[in-house]
């Protein structure tokens, strides 16, 4: 239904029906949103994972982790990271084409208005004009004329129940879940780039492991060798010794391939083509590692990681959405003028020209339950987002719970194991010198390789898997976006992709 109120009611009515439906446009439809509490998460007062920590460890700035590490390489790449990585520049667009939905929606709010021009030349035998007095347009009647029109419409429409309101605040809570994802994309990036590298390390020091003791075994079966020769000892112990050599050996290609994948990974998280970091990372180094930080409040990580946060605006803006179908229930108020104007000469097109203004309501009748199906449809939307953010508050309160531990036991492990690696070249050395001296056999030497190699391994694994955990830990704390720098625009949104040459338009 549309009711022309310029038509059916008198001026003091229309005046007063107008007036009273402009109060009202204080009214928004639906729930006003409110962010879950703490008790309705069932967020618990404390880590069930909180391990002493030393004071001078709780001193680490997760905002910029890596850093702590102490390793130059490490700073570089994943500030290198920040500025190329593709998934970042991605969810940076989508945060641009958010914000842009958001000016658009705002608006909707604001008069809309448009102007058109026009100017016709008439040809003929005898010059002659007249203005129609029902429509105040210039009409040629003959000769040569020039006829100038111009004219300019404005409607606006009062958001009475603020269904625009409400889609303002959905675009708004829309914008700020991506640039919640975007923080997340670094954070999880900046975490991906220390993994790799933690992983590359430690294929180098393997790869280092596996070479010195394949050395050590060349010279135990040239010994071997020797002694059989000699007679002092059998084929089986030269066959045993090459066998065992050969395995070593076979273990290097595959510690190599380790590197490589590692190494690749990186550039790529870079937003570079394999080989790109090669020169930076090729030189040998240690695995870095970096101080454990004590685990604070639950409620705290919870206000620090961008994915939960980005869940609530989530929640947030399906909320408001609830609204925007609400307020299809309730009459809409339109305003619309228009002027037009016609003339022979420019200066009079104005004092020719008519306008008009109207209000109209619209207002829904029968829609065989369409608007009211919407409403229970983004009520359960809005039902889904919620659950969708308790299960990111819970996956998050899991991470850190995981870190926490996964720290923990990895610091054990490694002290345990450098023990072990001690003994076992301890070991290693004792049987050397017995196997020279004829007081042990060489199934003896052989496993105490075998020991020595396996422990060396395993050290070097433990100190590896500290600094992942470690890694991992600061990313469940929230950590890795706070100073990361938001990328500008792309070749399209800039101009310099040429295949984007599109008008541009208000």
């Amino acid at each position: 239904m549309n009711d022309r109120l310029a038509c059916s009611l008198r001026p003091g009515a229309r005046t007063g029906v107008i007036f009273g439906m402009l109060l009202l446009s204080a009214c928004n439809a639906g729930p006003d949103y409110r962010p879950p509490s703490v008790s309705d998460l069932r967020i618990p007062d404390q880590f069930q994972a909180s391990p002493t920590i030393a004071a001078e460890q709780q001193m680490v700035d997760l905002a910029r982790w890596w850093e702590s590490f102490e390793d130059p390489i490490l700073t570089q790449l994943i500030d290198r990271a920040f500025a190329g990585n593709l998934d970042v520049s991605a969810a940076a667009a989508r945060l641009r084409q958010a914000r842009a939905t958001l000016r658009g929606t705002q608006g909707q709010a604001l008069p809309q208005a448009g102007t058109s021009a026009s100017v016709a030349r008439s040809i003929g035998a005898n010059s002659n004009a007249r203005i129609d007095p029902t429509t105040g347009q210039t009409i040629s009647t003959g000769g040569d004329t020039t006829v100038y029109r111009g004219g300019f419409d404005v409607s606006w429409e009062a958001d009475i129940f603020g269904g625009i309101r409400r889609q303002v605040q959905a675009a708004r809570a829309s914008a700020e879940a991506s640039e919640a994802t975007l923080r997340f994309t670094q954070a999880s990036i900046a975490s991906e780039v220390g993994l790799n590298y933690v992983d590359a390390r430690l294929a180098q020091i393997r790869l280092r492991i596996a070479r010195e003791n394949l050395a050590a075994q060349d010279e135990t079966l040239e010994l071997v060798g020797w002694r059989r020769q000699a007679g002092l000892v059998s084929s089986l112990d030269y066959e045993q010794a090459r066998q065992l050599r050969a395995q070593t050996a076979a273990s290097i290609p595959t510690l190599e391939n380790d590197y490589a994948v590692a190494v690749n990974h990186i550039a790529v998280l870079l937003g570079e083509a394999p080989g790109a970091v090669n020169a930076l990372i090729d030189p040998p180094a240690s695995i870095p590692l970096a101080p454990g930080v004590d685990a604070p409040i639950p409620a705290q990580v919870i206000e620090r990681r961008p994915d939960v946060a980005s869940a609530e605006r989530s929640l947030a803006a399906e909320s408001a959405r609830i609204g925007v179908q609400t307020a299809q229930l309730y009459p809409a108020l339109r305003l619309s003028g228009s002027f037009a104007g016609s003339a022979t000469s420019v200066g009079d097109v104005i004092s020719n020209g008519l306008g008009n203004l109207v209000a109209g309501i619209t207002a829904p009748i029968f829609q065989g339950g369409q608007i009211r199906a919407a409403i229970l449809g983004q009520r359960a939307a809005t039902d889904a987002a919620y659950d969708a953010y308790r299960q990111a508050v819970l996956t998050a309160l899991e991470e850190v719970e995981n870190a926490l531990k996964g720290r923990e036991v990895a610091e054990r492990r490694e002290a345990d194991l450098a023990v072990s690696y001690e003994a076992a070249n301890n070991a290693n050395r004792y049987a050397e010198l017995q196997y020279r001296s004829g007081l042990v056999d060489f199934q003896s030497l052989l496993d105490s390789q075998r020991a020595r190699l396996s422990s060396q391994d395993s050290a070097a694994a433990a100190r590896a898997a500290r600094a992942s955990a470690t890694i991992q830990l600061y990313k469940a704390l929230g950590g890795g976006w706070q100073m990361a720098p938001i990328p500008g625009p792309g070749p399209y949104e800039s101009g310099k992709n040429t295949a984007s040459s599109e008008t541009s338009n208000p």
